[in-house]
């Protein structure tokens, strides 16, 4: 059996009754740590928590050579746990289909996502965001625009967008680093960058941080430590419009 479970947003305690006593009962446990982060916890408080080692991956572990996950998920009862929701990466829908193809019964524990909270801290009604969009750090030579192409096409249709921000092994993209990316976008294709950014921090913490308003002042607001995240907004239903004035400062 292989049982993906979502960890939830922030540290070892979001994860759902149904999650824990899953991990408490699995012979192994597997942690991506590619995709989410929990900030509140590292690895030592999630097994002090769990009662559990708990096995990290990188990405090419699960997308290049799961089959150490596949072949403990044969023998016994193992659980690949993600932050946020366990299917919002098609990582691990691979992995799912990879398991059914090896006659590996598999189950879903789903976990609070990013998805939704970005609604709960900023108020933008979930029915009218569109197709999301990740920001990556630039490489030498390589500069992706796809990301203003998403987001200008929301735009057009009345939709909000959710911009993920790059996580890499050393660092994590700031608010104020994806804003201005996106700017360098705009101006590379000639294009008008988004007037209204929202930016926000540490969801799922006892303190998250969410901020509205031009790119000047998002990229000169300090949002602590991460995670970041990142919404463009279309317009504004009225309501949409007095939560942000009331909660997020526009």
């Amino acid at each position: 059996m292989l049982t993906f479970i979502g960890l939830g947003l922030y540290d070892e305690k979001d994860i759902s009754v149904k999650g824990l006593e899953a991990i408490k009962s699995a012979d192994s446990i597997f942690l991506e740590g590619y995709t989410s982060r929990l900030m509140g916890a590292d690895i030592k408080k999630m097994e002090e928590y769990y009662g559990k080692k708990v096995i990290f991956l990188g990405r090419d572990d699960v997308e290049k050579h799961p089959d150490n996950i596949l072949d403990c998920a044969e023998r016994g009862s193992a659980v690949f746990l993600t932050g946020g929701d366990p299917m919002v990466s098609t990582t691990h829908s691979d992995l799912r289909i990879r398991a059914k193809m090896r006659g590996i019964p598999t189950q879903i524990i789903h976990g609070a996502s990013i998805q939704s909270a970005v609604c709960g801290l900023s108020g933008l009604q979930n029915y009218r965001f569109g197709k999301s969009c990740s920001i990556p750090y630039p490489e030498k030579n390589w500069f992706p625009t796809t990301p203003l192409d998403t987001i200008l096409q929301n735009i057009e249709q009345d939709l909000h967008t959710l911009v993920f921000l790059d996580i890499k092994p050393d660092r994590f993209m700031t608010v104020g680093e994806g804003v201005l990316l996106i700017e360098q976008m705009a101006e590379k294709r000639n294009l008008s960058a988004p007037q209204i950014f929202v930016g926000m921090a540490r969801a799922g913490s006892a303190e998250p941080y969410v901020l509205a308003g031009d790119s000047e002042k998002l990229k000169k607001a300090d949002f602590g430590a991460p995670l970041h995240v990142l919404v463009i907004p279309s317009s504004l239903h009225m309501m949409e419009k007095e939560y942000l004035e009331t909660f997020a400062g526009l």
